[in-house]
């Protein structure tokens, strides 16, 4: 009778293979454990080979083949086997507990289990292992002596996997200052990408003989790491109103990579550093989240600080040993002057409520016009604030959103230049309806509520013309969405143009 071992062996490492396979599919294995699946499927093969060959050589006893193939084949079953088991192991037991282990300590098991089959099946076999020893321990020691920095790398690799101090996905800086995210730890060497694109080989025993910043990882707490934004102001502006201005516009902005716990916060860092600068040095900290857009981020706050501080109109420092030359002139000073007035004026117009000021009153609110530019993710107005200006947008477009009880908030319009907003909150002293969020840079004309006011005491019957105007605008957007009859319409303007004057007098004073 032929010995059927081997095949009862072929057909139960065929039928393992099938149900480890099965079992990485359940446990949504990663791409590491399927590629040492696919690596025990190809190992199959051959063994597969050896196993009929054997069971074929079984019936030639004379055959003088027949011991090697056999112990190729058992070695090559056990291999099999040990794989089976490290991926049931590693990459279905440990991750059903939800228990992450290093890459390298699976290898190492794996490895230490290939010696040991071996030692075993050469004993098995009866071959002498003592022999072996002596000889290999003098071999053994011939490569340690000149594979001592591979070794030392391999070994290096092994403790940082084995103490999880560097994971894939840390971002690192090294002695060198150079930053990049970790993306493979091998046994040799770690591999790292830097933000332009290069890939670093830093061999193991490099990286752990040197001191090693990890970016934003601390115990238990979000990753984010602190940058820093420098800009200069000039003495003419106190420390305590810069900071507010730049703190104040960058915490009700959003914008993307920047953190909003802990928010955005400026410091005055020198006054007159070496005692020759003419300006005072702050610096905005922010923290990043999305580390590998450091600079486009900190480009997007500097833009938010530019815009701040021009809404402010707080200059940015000018060297005091700059010279600047420019052919002005009165007549070209007055000329300039006049285009701006002359634009200013055009943008008013584009407002209802200021079309019946007459040119005098007109270039009168003009001369108390400030512009106000905005960064893209900008708040101008936000609901439920106290107005201050009526905002007439002259570039860019902006996005009205309303907050609901629920604390949700929804998009109900989207305005583009030439418009404006804010003029109900203004006329009346309510609070703001909406928040205004610019969508891209956009620049705004902010007039004042004490100019209008002056308009008013002087000429009251103004008010009830910005009562009719205010109150026609409101109830045409009550009446697309409720869809009135011209009756209706009409009695509800009526009565609403009396409640805005009401409140548009009461709020500036005005008589009855």
């Amino acid at each position: 009778m032929p010995n059927i071992d081997p095949l009862i062996w072929l057909l139960g490492v065929g039928a393992a293979i099938i149900i480890t396979a099965t079992l990485l599919r359940f446990t949504n294995a990663s791409a590491h454990s399927k590629q040492r699946l696919r690596r025990s499927v190809i190992l199959y093969v051959p063994y597969a080979i050896l196993a009929l060959l054997t069971i074929y050589l079984h019936y030639r006893s004379d055959s003088p083949w027949s011991h090697g193939v056999r112990i190729a084949t058992d070695f090559l079953a056990l291999l099999l086997v040990i794989n089976l088991c490290a991926l049931v192991l590693f990459d279905v037991g440990l991750r059903l507990v939800r228990l992450r282990m290093p890459e390298i300590l699976h290898e190492v098991a794996v490895g230490v289990a290939y010696i040991v089959a071996l030692v075993w099946l050469m004993h098995r076999s009866g071959v002498n292992l003592a022999s072996i020893v002596a000889t290999s321990a003098v071999a053994t020691a011939v490569i340690g002596l000149s594979l001592q920095s591979t070794l030392g790398s391999v070994i290096g690799g092994l403790a940082l996997q084995v103490d999880d101090s560097l994971s894939e996905g840390d971002w690192i800086e090294l002695e060198s200052k150079t930053q990049g995210q970790i993306k493979k730890v091998r046994w040799r060497h770690t591999v790292i990408e830097t933000r332009d694109w290069d890939t670093l080989i830093v061999p193991n025993s490099v990286l752990l003989n040197q001191t090693i910043k990890i970016l934003g990882k601390r115990e238990g707490q979000p990753r984010l790491h602190r940058m820093w934004v420098y800009f200069n102001v000039d003495f003419r502006t106190a420390p305590s109103r810069v900071v507010e201005v730049v703190d104040d516009a960058l915490r009700a902005a959003t914008i993307p990579g920047v953190a909003k716990d802990p928010p955005p916060n400026t410091v005055c860092m020198d006054l007159a550093r070496d005692h020759r600068d003419s300006f005072a040095l702050y610096a905005t900290r922010y923290w990043l989240t999305d580390f590998a857009q450091d600079d486009p981020t900190s480009s997007a706050v500097r833009q938010h600080v530019y815009t701040a501080l021009k809404r402010a109109r707080i200059p940015l420092a000018i060297p005091a040993a700059a010279l600047f030359v420019s052919n002005e002139h009165a007549e070209r000073t007055a000329r300039k002057h006049e285009t701006e007035r002359a634009l200013a004026r055009e943008a008013l117009l584009n407002v209802d409520i200021f079309r019946g000021l007459s040119d005098d009153e007109l270039d009168e609110l003009v001369d108390s016009i400030q512009v106000a530019p905005f960064a893209k993710g900008a708040i101008v107005t936000r609901q439920g604030a106290r107005a201050n200006w009526l905002y007439v947008l002259t570039q860019g477009h902006v996005e009205v959103r309303v907050a609901g009880e629920d604390g949700s908030t929804r998009r109900v319009n989207t305005l583009k230049a030439p418009s404006f907003f804010g003029e109900m909150a203004l006329m009346t002293g309510s609070a703001r309806e909406a928040t205004v969020v610019a969508l891209e840079d956009i620049q705004c004309l902010r007039v004042d509520r004490e100019a209008f006011g002056r308009l008013l005491e002087r000429r009251p019957e103004l008010a009830d013309e910005v009562a009719a105007i205010l109150a026609e605008r409101r109830v045409a957007l009550d009446a697309a969405r409720e869809h009135l009859n011209a009756a209706d319409r009409n009695s509800r303007v009526e009565g609403e143009r009396k409640r805005i004057l009401t409140s548009v007098k009461e709020f500036f004073g005005l008589e009855n």
